[in-house]
This record gives C-alpha cells, sequence and structure tokens, in this order.
C-alpha cells in the first residue's frame, strides 16, 4: 500500500506547469516568437551582478571544508546577523540573528511555520485569490483550509466573511502581499484593521491566532505603493521570505522564517519551527548561497523590466475591453476573462492564439486569468494583437 494522497499529489501535475510544458512543446512546433507563454513565474531579468562576483569571491577565498560544510540547522550566524541588520535597517526593526531560521525557499519557511503551529482540529485561512499550493502545505500538517472569497474589486479583503469564518479552531491566517495571482497589494489601511480583527479574536479564545506573511515579492512594488511590513502591526506575525524573486534566484532555494521577540511565546514558537524544519528534512539550507544571499540582501535585479510590462498590458488590455484591477507589485496580473467560464477562456486562448494564461480557478477566484508578465518586453507588446483576436472573438 502507498500513501494514495501522495501519489494523487505526484501525478497530477499543477496547471500552471502543464501550461509550461504545453509551451516549451508549441514553440519548438511554431517557433517561439509565435507563443505568448505568460504561464510561470520565472524571472526573466537576470541576477545582479553582486550574485556571481559574491559567490565567486566567496569560492576563491574562503575554506572550500567551511564553505561546503553543514552550517548550524537554524542557518549561519554570521548570515542570520546580516539579515537581521538589513531588516533592521529597513524596517527600524531589533531583530537578531536569534529571531532568524534559514530555509530551503519560501515554501519550506510556510511548511515550517505551519507544521511547528498546527495541532488536530486547526484551521488556517487563506484569501482568494491565493498561491494553489497553499492548500497543500495546509493539509499535509493533517489542519484545514477555509478560504475567504475574493473582493474582486480591489482584491483587499472581505472584512465581513473574514470575521464570520474565525472560531475557536481557527491557528492561523496567511496571508500573500504583494500577492500572487494578483497583483495587489494589501494597504495600511487594511493592514490595520486585520490586525485589529485578529487582536480581538485572540483575546476572545484566550489564544493567538498567528498570521503568517509569504513575503517573495516584497521588493516587487510599482511606484508609489508601500508595502507594510507585518510585524509593525501585528506582534504574533511569522515572516516567510524568499530572494526568488527579488534577486532571481528561484532555482538556488534561499529562504528564511523571522519570529519576532513581540510574539507570544516567541522562544517555543521558534523552537516549534526548528522542530518542524528537523521532521521534515529541510535542516540546513545550502551553505554558498545563504552566504551569497545574506552579502547581497541590500540589492535587487532590475525589477523596473516588471514595471514597463505591466504599464504595456494595464493600458492595453483595459483598451481593449478587459477589466483589470491595476497590480501594486509583483509580475502578476489578473483580469476578468470575457466569459464566466475561465477555464474555457483560457483554453482558447491557448488552441486558437497561442497565449498561455492561468485559469483563475485554481487560485479560488473562477472569471479571471493570471497573466505572468515576468517576460521580455518585446513579447508583451507582441502579445497585445493575440489578446485583441481573443476578445474580438467574444463580441
Amino acid at each position: 500500500m502507498l500513501n494514495e494522497k501522495m501519489v494523487a499529489l505526484g501525478t497530477q501535475r499543477s496547471v500552471i506547469r502543464e501550461l509550461f510544458e504545453y509551451g516549451k512543446q508549441r514553440a519548438a512546433e511554431v517557433g517561439a516568437e509565435n507563443v505568448f507563454d505568460f504561464s510561470i513565474g520565472n524571472p526573466s531579468v537576470p541576477a545582479p551582478d553582486c550574485v556571481n562576483e559574491t559567490a565567486i569571491k566567496l569560492l576563491k577565498e574562503m575554506d572550500s571544508v567551511i564553505l561546503h560544510g553543514y552550517t548550524s540547522a537554524q542557518g549561519d550566524a554570521g548570515v542570520r546577523k546580516m539579515i537581521a541588520d538589513s531588516l533592521n535597517s529597513r524596517f527600524q526593526t531589533s531583530f537578531t540573528a536569534d529571531n532568524l531560521y534559514m530555509t530551503v525557499g519560501a515554501a519550506a519557511a510556510l511548511c515550517c511555520c505551519l507544521n511547528g503551529l498546527a495541532c488536530p482540529g486547526d484551521e488556517f485561512i487563506v484569501f482568494a485569490p491565493y498561491f494553489p499550493e497553499y492548500k497543500v502545505f495546509i493539509e499535509a500538517t493533517g489542519a484545514s483550509m477555509k478560504l475567504i472569497p475574493a473582493d474582486i474589486e480591489a482584491f483587499q479583503i472581505d472584512f465581513k466573511a473574514f470575521e464570520e469564518a474565525i472560531n475557536e479552531h481557527t491557528k492561523g491566517v496567511l496571508v500573500n502581499s504583494p500577492n500572487n495571482p494578483s497583483g495587489a497589494v494589501y494597504s495600511e489601511e487594511t493592514i490595520k484593521k486585520l490586525a485589529e480583527i485578529l487582536e480581538a479574536k485572540s483575546a476572545e479564545y484566550h489564544h493567538p491566532i498567528y498570521l503568517i506573511a509569504d513575503e517573495p515579492y516584497r521588493e516587487i512594488a510599482f511606484e508609489g505603493t508601500f508595502v507594510p511590513y507585518l510585524p509593525k502591526y501585528y506582534n504574533n506575525t511569522l515572516v516567510c521570505y524568499s530572494w526568488s524573486k527579488s534577486l532571481s534566484l528561484p532555482g538556488e532555494r534561499m529562504g528564511y522564517v523571522v519570529v519576532p521577540d513581540e510574539m507570544d511565546d516567541h522562544e517555543l514558537v521558534y523552537a516549534a519551527i526548528a522542530g518542524a524544519g528537523r521532521s521534515l528534512g529541510y535542516v540546513n539550507a545550502p551553505g554558498l548561497f545563504q552566504r551569497v544571499c545574506a552579502l547581497c540582501a541590500n540589492e535587487t535585479s532590475d525589477i523596473s523590466v516588471y514595471e514597463t510590462n505591466k504599464n504595456i498590458l494595464t493600458k492595453g488590455l483595459r483598451d481593449m475591453g478587459y477589466h483589470v484591477v491595476e497590480p501594486g507589485g509583483t509580475f502578476y496580473m489578473f483580469p476578468r476573462t470575457l466569459i464566466d467560464d475561465d477555464i474555457a477562456f483560457c483554453e482558447k486562448a491557448k488552441l486558437e492564439h497561442n497565449l498561455l494564461i492561468v485559469p483563475g480557478t485554481g487560485f479560488g477566484c473562477p472569471g479571471h486569468a493570471r497573466i505572468s508578465y515576468c517576460v521580455p518586453t518585446e513579447q508583451v507588446e507582441r502579445s497585445l494583437a493575440a489578446f485583441e483576436k481573443l476578445a474580438k472573438s467574444y463580441k
């Protein structure tokens, strides 16, 4: 006998990955220039020069036994101090190395938090639209996910539905801002109200309700957009971070969890996260890139390309009659589909126009489609004709 749930997860490729593979196959058939692949969130701009330069410097100058050896289970102490110092300078916090736990990317950070917190019967609240793996991560702990429907006018939070969903079994709330797939950024007003409700409900149920902030897109915020740093608003906040997007390093799988001192029983929470990392086999994130990312923590890739692409697509699609909530960050947008059936809409886009966009149903928000515009600007510009043909086919 095998674990049937794991077999299902291993044999059912995600819709995003299926589209990505289809795009590669289709490009081989008709030419890459004729396929408009907006399926996957793989950064299209290179890592900044400091990444390769730092890696080369470490490889040349650092003792290879130490460089390629085990670090402490929670990450190298010097690395964690450098990251804490970077956060403190940017967000006026007072973190130390002991507030950081290094992980194999943001996914591992989330899994460590969820597995460290979850007890039988617990629930975690997620807001649509959401990254589909959240459900996998939550249910793998034995807890259940409760989904709050999307506010499709602004992609902020439907607080009435949220308050109705919280109960004595609520262990945590998972938020992703800037958001995949909508590109929305929660306003400071939204975050303050969220924190106010969590404080009140924690008091009502006599236990902390944790706020888990998934923040791999924090630095990809467009001009005029303020991204609140959540531990400044709510003490029981865990921050999960990754350099996959900000430094264009998705394949290096490097991230961390922040456990603030202000959190209730923060030492026990940190221990639970470390214990979850141990039980999941996530101990000791890769040593070389722990050091590279720490030394480059204040740098980013040329994220201006994403804002250029966003501006072209937002104006272009709106001119064609698509409804688009303008993204405040990330490299995604989430326009409404021109028919209610977003799966049929995206299939038509794929088969008739070689336009690869992801149905919103998988993100808990039907009637929408995700466009991942971390692609060359020239592809964005050429794709507008395909989007226009698709729109005209429905008129």
